[in-house]
């Protein structure tokens, strides 16, 4: 029978080797699995973390292999490319970092040196090589030894768990397709709560088999996430001699371009978000209850959908969905540079997602990619890439659909965008550029041109730290601000049940070592919790109070004690029907929930005021103080142009830095100012020392704008303040060039 000993400890570990070793190499440093060697210089920025070929040691004596005939080591999660060697023989390669691969063992002696040589090198085969996050170098999931007996299982066939189970709703029955990947005869089980209430029998090459669950009992998503077993038992004359089981569930789906997501015959709006596996301090090499605290935070904020960013996710967090009843779009790491060599690769990563992960019922969707124009038109190798990955997912399965996510500079006519089953797109409209209010819009005029293409929302979002203040704007990275963000776009998303799945782009800050914003580097902060998952932002709250019906409230900007205002604006989140605010015990006011759980107050900021907000039987408090002068610890200092909100000459009628460029360019002269402001931005480019244009592998020298994308660049430029443009401009503008440019445009009056 099975044997499975997993062997995480007592691993030799080096970056220096330049050789596999053929002996134990003791002088190296010794780790425990997971490990990864960029949990540190992966996440403190500058884009230098290291990448490169590192070895991995260990001792197998004879008598830590389990009882079996026939050996495999199975490797969950190697990142990027892998070699495995044993006792001086190298037995298998592999190449892509998210995945499980398996090395058949022969000739054990009674003592064996494994050595795994595990290389993140860029390169331009093995995909991801340009993305926004960090490609964590390491063996950083568990490594195990399988012992089997001569007659098993598959376990050959790109990390199968050597049983598909296809169930299909027939009424209120369930025709259940069993198939197991060996040869000989199988004795296929369904079990329910521990009790097999079916079997059967069938033999053959990949036998193959139907069972009808009576009455089935549906796995439906959050409400009711239920899940059967199958077991398979390989019999070699009447002996069972292997057997591999699988949870699934029984729910049918279908996405309609008119109502969106549909679950077992009833309208399921997917809202949700995405989620990156990485963690502080441990990078991407998490651990069980990492996993499931990640899963606690996502169920308590309301989502009943998750988009897998950008890879495939360990299998202890697919598990979770299907327990908690997550609707999952799974996807690989073909993402933001389309790279003519990597074909076979984009191949290899979605055979092993499909397999590994076809029996979980939460996943409805493959993503084929992310942003993959991001760079530029499509050109034909990329239209065939994708073209060819769709096809092969619907040969391997039938049950499910594909998706892209596209980026927002890609026209929806492009013939790649065109390929998959459904389509959704990542826009930050209100963050890069635009307003937040072009959002939904957009997704009308889409909605109206292509009637009967469903259409989602992959990724949204702002970013915050903790920053703070009462006029929140665009690219400010306040807490306040990204809260004002995402109150709008849960307004837009509400109105819009067309949209089939909705993911806030992210569940979690994570890293990104390329990064240099919002005043930490290496970091993404689109979070709605931050990176140690100890601080849930008020966008949390927001989302809480619209997905989750559990009663709630909560005051926003806690941390924002110190305000120079007479009257202060105090924000509320609560699902309950009414709220009352009090100010050291007085009453400011009730108020009846509207359309949206959000509820606004003005409170008069004198001395030191406790409030309180009261929801029926739950309440929550903060503090705020008034002060003469605003605190120096809320405010971003941005590199060279150090500029404060209170800074900024704002006269009525007049415009200003803080106007948007599309309302510049409406004044004769204010396109003068513009001009100016471009002139002096190429000067300062031309003349500034550095990468050469060049983050994260992307060089703007290669980018092919089509007259598409020129036309939606301007569109969301014209949503960008003049300060907002040349805050991001790397510290290029200093403080006093950007108050000379808004004194030039106090002088001309708004149209």
């Amino acid at each position: 029978m099975r044997t499975v000993q997993i062997i995480n400890d007592n691993w030799f570990f080096t970056k220096d080797a330049t050789a596999v070793p053929n002996a134990l190499p003791t002088d190296w440093e010794l780790k425990n699995l997971p490990y990864t060697w960029n949990e540190k210089d992966g996440q403190d920025g500058g884009n230098d973390y290291y990448r490169g070929k590192c070895y991995f040691a260990r001792s197998l004596k004879k008598s830590e292999f389990p009882e079996g005939e026939v050996y495999y080591l199975q490797f969950d999660g190697v990142n990027s490319s892998a070699e495995i060697y044993f006792n001086g023989k190298k037995l298998a390669e592999h190449h892509g970092g998210y995945s499980t691969f398996r090395a058949k063992v022969k000739d054990i002696k009674e003592d064996n040196l494994l050595v795994v040589a595990v290389d993140n090198s860029a390169n331009d085969r093995v995909y991801p090589q340009m993305a926004d996050f960090t490609f964590y170098g390491g063996i950083y999931r568990d490594v195990s030894i399988i012992g089997v007996n001569e007659k098993h299982f598959d376990l050959d066939y790109y990390g199968s768990p050597g049983l598909h189970v296809t169930p299909e709703i027939k009424g209120t029955d369930a025709v259940v397709h069993v198939k197991a990947y060996c040869e000989g005869k199988v004795r296929f089980e369904i079990i329910d709560n521990g009790v097999v209430i079916l079997s059967c029998e069938a033999k053959g090459e990949n036998p193959e088999a139907e069972l009808t669950i009576k009455n089935v009992h549906l796995w439906h998503g959050t409400a009711d996430p239920y899940l059967y077993s199958c077991r398979a038992v390989l019999l070699d004359d009447g002996d069972e001699v292997d057997v591999v089981s699988t949870r699934f569930g029984c729910r049918s789906f279908k996405i309609d371009p008119q109502k969106g997501f549909i679950l077992n015959g009833k309208e399921y709006p997917l809202r949700g978000v995405s989620r990156h596996q990485d963690r502080i301090g441990i990078g991407n090499a998490l651990l069980p209850e990492h996993h499931k605290e990640d899963m606690e935070l996502i169920k308590e904020v309301g989502a009943n959908t998750i988009r897998l960013a950008h890879y495939q996710h360990s299998q202890v967090f697919y598990d979770l969905c299907d327990e908690y009843g997550m609707v999952i779009w799974a996807e690989i790491p073909y993402i933001s540079r389309h790279m003519p060599n990597g074909y076979d690769n984009t191949k290899s990563q979605m055979k092993e997602l499909i397999v590994q992960n076809y029996n979980h019922p939460s996943i409805v969707v493959w993503g084929l990619s992310n942003e993959i124009s991001i760079g530029g038109a499509a050109d034909e190798s990329l239209i065939k890439n994708h073209k060819k990955l769709n096809e092969l997912c619907h040969e391997m399965d039938k049950t499910r659909l594909t998706t892209v996510a596209a980026v927002t500079l890609c026209d929806p006519s492009e013939e790649y965008v065109q390929i998959s089953d459904v389509v959704s797109y990542n826009h930050y409209f209100g963050w890069y550029g635009g307003t937040a209010d072009m959002n939904g819009p957009w997704f009308d005029a889409f909605h109206s041109k292509y009637p009967n293409r469903a259409i989602g929302l992959s990724e949204y979002g702002c970013e915050a730290l903790n920053w703070h203040t009462s006029t929140p704007m665009q690219g400010d990275y306040t807490e306040e601000y990204q809260s004002y963000y995402h109150e709008e776009l849960i307004k837009q998303i509400a109105e819009r049940p067309y949209l089939w799945a909705t993911h806030v782009w992210n569940m979690f800050d994570f890293a990104a070592d390329a990064r240099s914003e919002g005043g930490e580097d290496g970091m993404n902060h689109k979070g709605l919790v931050t990176f140690d998952r100890k601080y849930k932002k008020d966008s949390f709250y927001a989302y809480k109070a619209w997905l989750n019906p559990e009663p709630m409230v909560h005051i926003c900007s806690k941390r924002y004690i110190d305000r120079v205002e007479d009257v202060t604006k105090v924000t509320v989140y609560s699902n309950c029907d009414e709220v009352e605010l009090f100010a050291n015990g007085i009453s400011v006011g009730k108020q009846k929930k509207g359309k949206y759980p959000f509820f606004y107050f003005e409170v008069k900021n004198e001395g030191e005021t406790v409030l309180k907000a009261v929801a029926g039987d739950l309440s929550d408090e903060s503090t705020i103080r008034k002060v003469d002068t605003p605190n120096e610890d809320y405010i971003l200092k941005e590199e060279g142009s150090v500029i404060n909100w209170f800074e900024i000459s704002t006269p009525d009628g007049y415009l200003s830095i803080n106007d948007t460029i599309g309302e510049i360019w409406a004044t004769g002269k204010g396109k003068s100012v513009l001009l100016s402001v471009v002139l002096l931005l190429v000067k300062k480019m031309k003349s500034k020392k550095g990468n050469g244009g060049e983050v994260a592998g992307f060089s703007v020298s290669n980018v092919k704008i089509s007259k598409s994308m020129l036309s939606g660049a301007w569109k969301m430029v014209k949503g960008f303040s003049i300060k907002r443009v040349c805050s991001m401009a790397s510290g290029l503008f200093t403080k006093e060039e950007l108050l000379s440019i808004n004194a030039k445009l106090n002088k001309i009056k708004k149209k």
